[in-house]
């Protein structure tokens, strides 16, 4: 018989508590677990009142006791280990930041049940499994390579995930752009589903905001690198801000185009024509530990697909 961790403890109601509903105030209580774990504990009667298994809504009276005996499951939403390689660029007691390649999946959805990145976690740290998504805070599309904060406990997870809705987790990006950039800007955009192709984003006035600041770091033949930092963090934020002002990213496949060729060597044409992703790394990562309150400054190097697509349309080798 499987075995697990148990949480026991007990409070009683304070009198300002009075007629809250039972979910509201073991959130407040117990702030280590996750609402909705807390509330399956509700719905389970692994957490009670008074030693009566009530639901969720039951309002409380001061003075009565809520009593939390619950057994700490691997949450359902994890998939199995897999023994897949990761590159760690910071690992303590609370948190991982890992170095994502280029076509690794971060988590199991339609059509990717295995080989992602949650299940490589679940084998690197099999204590993980007591986290939704095996801790993993925010996201990168498939094709996007670099910084990925994973919480490594509850307090870390639920610390780290209030961090990002109040912007104090700074994420700088570099991006390969078609186009020559003069300068740098911010590009206040809202964005929402793409009405007929659910999978697009786009710019729409009653999307979500996303506010995207860019910096132009150098440009190419026919090109620029640039230096992004996100404010908000919406679903393929960059990549629709940048196509939005007219500077799609090289190599992506839903929101970039072709380039253009004049002016390029043949050597130049043959990279931009074989760069089979978005040109887009996560390169930095800032933010105070939500343990200890000391700065976490992360870089991940840049990878050799996108060092060679900057190298070969450097000025120097474009045709005389």
């Amino acid at each position: 018989m499987e075995k697990f961790e148990r949480i026991q403890a007990t409070i009683e109601v304070p009198a300002e508590q009075q007629g809250r509903r039972l979910d509201q105030v073991a959130a407040e209580a117990w702030q280590d677990h996750s609402r909705s774990r807390l509330t399956q504990w509700i719905r389970n009667g692994e957490l009670r009142v008074d030693g009566r298994q009530v639901k969720p809504n039951h309002r409380v009276t001061a003075g009565q006791r809520i009593e939390l005996d619950a057994a700490l499951r691997p949450h359902e939403s994890n998939p199995q280990p897999e023994a897949i390689s990761l590159k760690v660029l910071h690992e303590d007691d609370d948190l991982l930041i890992i170095d994502k390649p280029a076509g690794l999946v971060v988590h199991p959805g339609s059509g990717n049940h295995a080989g992602t990145l949650v299940n490589g976690l679940l084998h690197h740290d099999p204590q993980l499994d007591k986290l939704p998504r095996a801790g993993l805070v925010h996201r990168l599309d498939k094709e996007t390579s670099g910084c990925l904060v994973v919480a490594r406990t509850a307090v870390a997870h639920r610390r780290l995930v209030e961090m990002l809705k109040r912007r104090e987790i700074h994420r700088h990006y570099l991006a390969v752009v078609w186009g020559h950039m003069i300068a740098g800007g911010v590009v206040d955009a809202p964005l929402g589903r793409h009405p007929v192709d659910r999978r697009r984003q786009v710019v729409r006035p009653d999307g979500r905001p996303a506010r995207t600041h860019y910096r132009l770091n150098r440009r190419l033949t026919g090109a620029s690198v640039l230096d992004l930092q996100l404010e908000t963090g919406r679903t393929h934020q960059i990549r629709v801000h940048m196509q939005h002002i007219g500077f799609p990213l090289i190599g992506d496949p839903m929101y970039g185009r072709r380039g253009c060729a004049a002016g390029l060597s043949e050597a130049q044409r043959l990279a931009w024509q074989g760069f089979r992703r978005q040109a887009l790394h996560a390169g930095r990562i800032e933010f105070d530990h939500p343990v200890s309150g000391h700065p976490v400054r992360v870089e991940a190097p840049l990878p050799g697909d996108i060092r060679a697509l900057i190298s070969i349309l450097e000025p120097e080798n474009a045709p005389d």
